[in-house]
C-alpha cells in the first residue's frame, strides 16, 4: 500500500514519504489522515457559508479544530481512533448541513439548489478497511491536472491551520475562544476547495492567515499569562531525584496543573520534557514543590530517554514516536494524540482522572539516588524581557550589546541540525540570543554568560511563544523608533512540523524580512511559490554558521 505525505520536514528524502511515513506513520494512518481533511474541508464549506448568514455551532466549530490538530506529525497513529473520528465528523457534517440549509432558507425564503464541492457530500463507510479505501482517493495528489503552484498554496494554508488548530485548541481547554480565530478554520478550508481561486488570490489568505495566527498565539499568550500567572526567568534542574517519578512531554500546561494537583503530597516527582519546559517558569505551576525539574531534551531522542526513566510517561500532545516494547506498559497518551495499545486518559468534564499514570509510577519504583545537575534558565517570557528594556536599550545604545538572533523553532532528527548548536556557539559575546521551542535544546545547557547582567540566553518559551518574540521585537522598534527589519535582529528559524508553518505565515505577514530557515525548505513549496517568497521577503535556507553570520554581522571582532 502507498501513501504520500510531505508535510514534515524529514519527510523522505526531502520529497515526501510513499511507504511509510518517517514519523511512524503507516500508508493506513495517512489515507485516514487524508480522508479526515477532506470531511474538514465539506464540514468547513458548509460552517463558512452558514456563518455567512449568521448562523454556527460550537460543536461544529470545535470538531473541525481538533480535527485539524490531530493530523498534525506525531499526534495520533491509531486507525481505530481515527475511525471513531471520522464517523462522528459524518455527524458533525449533517449538523453542518442543516445549519446552512436552515440559514439559506430563512435568508432566502426557499432551498438551497446550487452545487457546492464534492467534499459536501461525503459519506462514510461502515468499515476500517472502506475508510481506508476512501482516503487513498482524496490524498493531496488525487486531482493529478492542479496546478502545482495552487496545490503548494493550499497545502501551505492547510498546514498553517493545523498549527493554529494546535494553539487554539490549548486556549479552547482554557475556557478561551475568539470568534475570528475560530471563524477562519472555515474560511481557510472552504477556500483550498475553491477551484477558481488564482495564485494571487492564494498567496494573500496566506498572509492573511499570518494574522489571524498572530490573533490566535495571542488568545493563547493571555490563556496561559490570565491562569498561570506571568512567566518569570527561573532556574530548572537538570539532575534527578530519588523516589517514584512522571515524566510529562507534549505541551498542554493544564494537562500538568491537573497532575501536580493529584500527586501533590504523594511523593512523586514530577518532570518536564520537551516544550513542557517552560512551564517552571509560570507562578500557578512552579508553586508546586514536586515539580522538581526537566528531564531529557526534545521530542527526537524521547526513545532512548524514556526507556532510561524509571517511571510513568504522559505525552499530552504530539511529538509522540512509537513506544519501545520497554516502556510501553508506562506510557499514557491523553487529548489528541494516540499510538495503538497505548493506554489513553479521557477528559470527563473538562477533567482528567491521572489514577493510572500515578499508579505506574508508583508500581515503576522511580529513580535509586539523586543525582546532581546543573540548571538552566526559563521564563523569559514578553513580560519579562519588557521589564528589562530600559537596561536593553542602554546597552545597546552603548555598544555593548551589538545584535540580537531569534535562534529557535523545532527540533528534530534530520542530519544538519548540528548547525544551530554551532551557530549559537559562534555568536559573538558583545550579542543576545532569544530562542524559543525545542529547538533550543541544540545549545541550552551550554555556558553563554551575560552582557551587563543581561543574560545571553533568552528562553522565551514553547514554539507558540514566538507571540513573545514578536512582542519585544516590537517594542524595541517603537524604542529606537524604527521598523522591525531596521533592528538588529536576525532570525534563524528551524521547523520540523505544521506549528512552524504557521508562525512562519505570520512573521511573514508582519512583513518580517531576511529570515534563514532550515535545516532545508519545505518540499510542499512549489519553486515558483518559493521564488515569490525569496523576492518579496528575502526568505534564505541557511549555509554555515561562519558564512550566515559573516553575512548578517559583516566583519566582527568574535
Amino acid at each position: 500500500m502507498n501513501m504520500f505525505c510531505y508535510q514534515c520536514e524529514q519527510t523522505a528524502k526531502g520529497k515526501g514519504c510513499t511507504l511509510q511515513g518517517v514519523c511512524g506513520k503507516s500508508p493506513e494512518v495517512a489515507a485516514l489522515e487524508d480522508l479526515l481533511i477532506y470531511a474538514l474541508k465539506g464540514i468547513s464549506v458548509y460552517a463558512h457559508k452558514a456563518r455567512e448568514l449568521g448562523a454556527k455551532d460550537k460543536a461544529i466549530d470545535l470538531f473541525v479544530i481538533e480535527g485539524l490538530f490531530t493530523t498534525i506529525t506525531n499526534v495520533d497513529f491509531d486507525p481505530e481512533r481515527l475511525q471513531e473520528i471520522l464517523l462522528k465528523g459524518y455527524e458533525i457534517q449533517k449538523k453542518a448541513r442543516a445549519l446552512y440549509l436552515d440559514a439559506y432558507k430563512k435568508q432566502h425564503g426557499r432551498d438551497f439548489e446550487g452545487a457546492l464541492p464534492a467534499a459536501t457530500e461525503w459519506k462514510p463507510t461502515t468499515d476500517l478497511k472502506g475508510l481506508i479505501d476512501q482516503g487513498m482517493g482524496v490524498g493531496i495528489f488525487s486531482d493529478v491536472s492542479l496546478n502545482e503552484d495552487i496545490r503548494s498554496l493550499r497545502e501551505l494554508l492547510i498546514y498553517g491551520m493545523k498549527g493554529m488548530a494546535a494553539y487554539a485548541d490549548h486556549a479552547n481547554v482554557l475556557g478561551r475562544e475568539d470568534e475570528e480565530v475560530t471563524a477562519w478554520f472555515h474560511k481557510g478550508l472552504e477556500a483550498v476547495t475553491n477551484d477558481y481561486l488564482t495564485v494571487e488570490q492564494l498567496v494573500g489568505l496566506n498572509m492573511e492567515f499570518g494574522k489571524v495566527n498572530l490573533k490566535c498565539m495571542e488568545l493563547l499568550d493571555k490563556a496561559h499569562t490570565d491562569h498561570f500567572g506571568n512567566p518569570l526567568p527561573t532556574p530548572v534542574f537538570i539532575g534527578v531525584k530519588k523516589g517514584p517519578a512522571i515524566v510529562v512531554s507534549g505541551h498542554d500546561l493544564f494537562d500538568l496543573e491537573q497532575l501536580l494537583q493529584q500527586t501533590e503530597d504523594k511523593g512523586i516527582s514530577i518532570y518536564t520534557h520537551s516544550e513542557m519546559l517552560p512551564a517552571h517558569g509560570y507562578p500557578g505551576l512552579k508553586k508546586y514543590k514536586h515539580l522538581v525539574g526537566n528531564y531529557g531534551g526534545a521530542w527526537q531522542d524521547q526513545a532512548k530517554e524514556f526507556d532510561a526513566f524509571p517511571g510513568a510517561i504522559l505525552m499530552t500532545t504530539n511529538c509522540i514516536q512509537q513506544p519501545r516494547e520497554t516502556y510501553k506498559n508506562r506510557i499514557f497518551t491523553t487529548g489528541l494524540v494516540a499510538w495503538p495499545g497505548v493506554k489513553h486518559i479521557e477528559a470527563v468534564n473538562g477533567k482528567k482522572d491521572f489514577t493510572p499514570v500515578i499508579e505506574a509510577a508508583i508500581k515503576a519504583g522511580g529513580f535509586k539516588e539523586d543525582i546532581l545537575g546543573k540548571s538552566i534558565l526559563t521564563g523569559f517570557g514578553h513580560h519579562a524581557v519588557l521589564g528589562v528594556a530600559g537596561k536593553v536599550i542602554e546597552a545597546v545604545k552603548a555598544g555593548q550589546l551589538r545584535h540580537f538572533f531569534l535562534v529557535g523553532g523545532c527540533d528534530g532528527a534530520k542530519p544538519g541540525r548540528n548547525y544551530y548548536t554551532e551557530f549559537a556557539q559562534a555568536v559573538p559575546k558583545d550579542c543576545v540570543i532569544l530562542t524559543l521551542a525545542c529547538g533550543k535544546y541544540r545549545f541550552n545547557k551550554l555556558e553563554f554568560g551575560d552582557i551587563g547582567g543581561i543574560p545571553r540566553l533568552l528562553d522565551m518559551g514553547q514554539c507558540n511563544d514566538a507571540y513573545s518574540a514578536i512582542q519585544v521585537a516590537v517594542a524595541l522598534a517603537k524604542a529606537f523608533n524604527c521598523g522591525v527589519n531596521e533592528l538588529p535582529l536576525s532570525l534563524i528559524l528551524s521547523w520540523y512540523e505544521q506549528k512552524a508553518v504557521c508562525i512562519l505565515l505570520s512573521l511573514l505577514s508582519l512583513g518580517i524580512q531576511n529570515i534563514r530557515i532550515g535545516p532545508s525548505l519545505p518540499a510542499f513549496v512549489s519553486p515558483n511559490v518559493l521564488s515569490v517568497l525569496v523576492k518579496t521577503f528575502n526568505i534564505k535556507p541557511i549555509t554555515t554558521p561562519k558564512e550566515d553570520l559573516a553575512a548578517i554581522l559583516g566583519p566582527t571582532k568574535g
